[in-house]
Formats: C-alpha cells, structure tokens, sequence
C-alpha cells in the first residue's frame, strides 16, 4: 500500500522508530541545547561517511550473493565446521579494521548468507577490539604488555562467545537470529539447503538485477538510519558525559573495580581510539590495570551506539546472548590482567 493510498484509506504505515527517534533526537536539541545542534549533526555525519565504504561495501557483496545465487555457496562452505571457524573468525576478528558499528553490516551479511551464528558472534565480539592500528595506538598510549594483553583478550573474548553460542545452538535455540526485514531468512538455513544455480554475470537476468537492487537499497536504508542515529547518540555522550565522572567510580584500583569499569564502559565509552587516552589518563591516575582492560572490553563491544545498531539486527535472544559474553569477557579479560600486572 502506498502512502497516499494510506491517507485514502485513513490507514497511515507503521512508524519507523529509528527515524522517529532520529527527529525526536534532533528536537530535543533544537529546543534544549540549540547550540549542540549542528556539531552533533557534524559529528554523526563525519562518523557515518567514514564507515560508509565498509557499509557500502558489506552491502553490495551481500546484495550480490543473493542475486547470484553465490549466498548457498558460502553457506554450504561452513555446514559440519563451526568449531573450527569459530577460532578463525576469532583470530580474523581480532585483525580486522572493523568498529563495534562498522562490524555490523559486515555481520548481517554473514547472517543473510548462512554462515552459522557461532563462528559469526566469533567475529562480532572480537573485531571491535583490536586491529593493526589500534594495536600500535595501545602501545604507544598504554605500553606493550597492555597492548598484548588486549589483543590476546581480543581474541579470547571471541572464542567465550563463538564456543557458548555453538553450544546453545547445537541444542537448537537461536535458530533465527537476524529480525524480521534483515536479510533473508535469518541464519539462512533454507539457503543452505536449498539447491540454487549460481549466475555470476546476473546482470542479464532482469528478475536478478531487480533481487540485487531491492536488497541493496533495504539493507542499506536499514542499516543506515541506525548507525545515523548511533553516531547522534555517540556525539551527546562526548558532549555530556565528562571524563572525570568515570574516574569517581574506577579511579581507586583494586578487585572491586573492574566489575564497575565493565558496566560503567558502556555508557562512558567514546571509541576504540578516543578511548585510550581517557584511559590513560585514569591509569596515571590510579586505575586498576584490571579494570582499565575492563573498561576498555566492555565499551568497545557494548558502547551505546553499538548495542543500538545491534538491537535493530538482531532478535532479543541473539542480542541478550551478545551482551552477556561480552560483560563476562570483559570482567574475566580485566581480572585475568589485574593478576599477572600485580
């Protein structure tokens, strides 16, 4: 049904909450803070353009694989090996330039092409936690030791969530992650079974190319208006979320912080990079080593923005089971470092 002949028919199209909250957002500032109107546009604008090539990206090669057909080929690739993909997606995580948002539509794709959800929430927990430059950052701001800790927690944070998610899954919970409107078929079983000629040069076939354009374009509005608004969220938090509120609460060391430093690093937590130097400054001043690692775990897997554009994918299951392997393997990352640094 159209719009208009909504109207003709008083019967007006559900409302869209991300845009709903994108104007709600934006009202709120016009008439309360006019003055951080325009930088948190800027803001949200500057941070949606720099992961608009991933974005575009992701989406093009999972709108491609479902117009060719290639979707049952990758996901037929897994079928029988999650154990063993959920160390490599571990690993491969842990080196790839992906933010907690950036890795998003990167994990819908996987999802709409079948990859099983074990080896996927792998990757998903441990790419937001390290990369190349991120690592050198880390050196550089909070020295080796710290730096090699975090990419060996990187990566052990993966494997806690890749491995629980195998076992639930084996006993077959989660067997629909993605909500309805992402992708295909959530995990993508069906495609998995289903026997489906692969047309690489589908750009002939017009039943195709009318697939690719479709997919495209609704993955990409999706996608777009939450990450738009995760941006706009993330730019509040830099404006209104002082630093020194977060060293009250994990500024004095000990065991006792690191729980608080996990939960207090969701909403605190800027990104990876702006990060560490707030946390460096913390640990100059005091901070746990622990519940520094904590605090850097847990934001960097469950910032706000990242948990917003996560709970538009995935189904409340998926994402409770996303959250809790997160905060316990950023507790368990900060207690394993609160030990060897002491």
């Amino acid at each position: 049904m159209s719009f208009v002949e909504a109207i003709r028919t008083r019967k007006l199209p559900p409302l869209d909450a991300a845009i709903a909250a994108i104007v709600l957002v934006l009202v709120a500032l016009a008439v309360l803070a006019p003055g951080q109107f325009g930088p948190s546009i800027g803001f949200a604008l500057r941070a949606f353009i720099d992961v608009l090539p991933f974005l575009l990206l992701s989406v093009l090669l999972a709108a491609y694989a479902k117009a060719s057909g290639a979707d049952a080929m990758i996901a037929r690739a897994f079928i029988g090996r999650e154990a063993r993909m959920v160390a490599v997606a571990s690993l491969f995580g842990a080196m790839s330039p992906f933010c907690s948002c950036g890795v998003i539509p990167i994990i819908a794709a996987l999802l709409s092409m079948g990859v099983p959800l074990a080896p996927v929430m792998a990757f998903w927990l441990a790419s937001p936690l390290m990369d190349p430059s991120m690592f050198a950052l880390t050196i550089g701001t909070l020295g080796l030791d710290f730096a090699i800790a975090k990419a060996l927690a990187a990566v052990s944070v993966g494997l806690l969530g890749g491995y629980a998610t195998f076992a639930i899954t084996r006993s077959g919970l989660l067997a629909d992650p993605l909500r309805e409107g992402v992708g295909n078929g959530g995990c993508g079983a069906s495609s998995v079974r289903t026997k489906k000629d692969i047309v690489w040069k589908f750009w002939s076939d017009p039943e195709r190319v009318s697939k690719f354009t479709a997919n495209a374009g609704s993955t990409m509005f999706f996608l777009g208006k939450w990450l738009f608004l995760a941006y706009l969220l993330e730019s509040l938090m830099l404006a209104y979320v002082p630093g020194e509120m977060v060293q009250r609460f994990v500024g004095d060391g000990g065991f006792g912080t690191i729980f608080t430093a996990s939960l207090v690093g969701v909403p605190a937590y800027l990104n990876g990079y702006a990060a560490l130097p707030l946390v460096g400054g913390l640990v100059e001043q005091g901070m746990a080593p622990g519940a520094a690692m904590a605090f850097l775990i847990a934001g960097g897997v469950t910032s706000i923005p990242a948990a917003i554009a996560v709970w538009a994918l995935a189904k409340k299951p998926t994402f409770a089971l996303y959250i809790a392997c997160s905060l316990t393997g950023a507790i368990l990352s900060g207690i394993a470092f609160q030990l060897w640094a002491a």
